[in-house]
């Protein structure tokens, strides 16, 4: 298990930007230590502290309230979609991003729906690592290239199957530029809700991304021109 290195709000001497503060969550230790040598070097992001379960990992966040919790799916004691559950409830503020070794739809979805602002892989490369977790700091989706092909492929539909109502008003809250929790404080729904209308939106439209879904949206004249 582990504790916390260094303090809360920590600030870069050299751009006076706050670093993100970053949770690791494994049960395997030699993973565990992998992940942390690999955003040890990056000056935006702060460790700390690693937890070995998620029972360990909600403690650490109660009392010290990360950016972002990086954690595994399958773990002892209390499990990845639990946790993430836990955390999305408790410390909303707090992002969670799901990195494991499982692909498939049935965990990829529940990962998403407990929460999750994201589904990586640990095949991810330490850049595209450091990305997702700025991206989801910042309240966006994200989604490894495979997980977004398999989510896709599962909920795509015909393409003549129009936008529901409430897809409509998510993509242009998206286009408005709200992050999820901005919509669903619109919306008056859940933001784990508002990931599930994305995803449907994705597929629908065939895209992968927020910024696509938006042009691909206005080019078909779904979408009224973001304010």
């Amino acid at each position: 298990m582990t504790g916390m290195t260094g303090k809360t709000g920590v600030t870069s001497v050299m751009t006076g930007v706050r670093k993100l503060r970053v949770l690791v969550v494994d049960d395997h230790t030699v993973m565990r230590a992998g992940v942390i040598a690999l955003l040890a070097s990056e000056p935006s992001i702060e460790i700390i502290g690693e937890a070995a379960d998620g029972r360990q990992a909600l403690d650490l966040v109660d009392r010290h309230r990360p950016d972002v919790a990086l954690i595994d799916l399958r773990m002892p004691v209390l499990d990845g979609v639990a946790t993430t559950t836990e955390i999305a409830a408790r410390h909303p503020e707090t992002r969670v991003l799901i990195l494991t070794t499982y692909d498939t739809d049935a965990e990829i979805e529940r990962g998403v729906e407990a929460g999750a602002i994201g589904y990586l892989l640990k095949d991810t490369t330490r850049d595209q690592l450091v990305d997702a977790i700025h991206a989801a700091s910042r309240g966006e989706t994200v989604l490894a290239p495979r997980v977004a092909a398999k989510l896709v492929a599962r909920l795509r539909q015909p393409a003549e199957v129009p936008l529901t109502a409430r897809e409509t008003d998510v993509l242009n809250a998206v286009a408005d530029g709200l992050t999820n929790a901005e919509i669903g404080a619109r919306l008056v729904i859940a933001e784990a809700t508002v990931k599930t209308h994305l995803l449907r939106l994705f597929a629908k439209l065939d895209v992968n991304d927020r910024t696509r879904a938006v042009v691909v949206a206005m080019e078909r004249g779904l979408l009224r021109r973001p304010t």
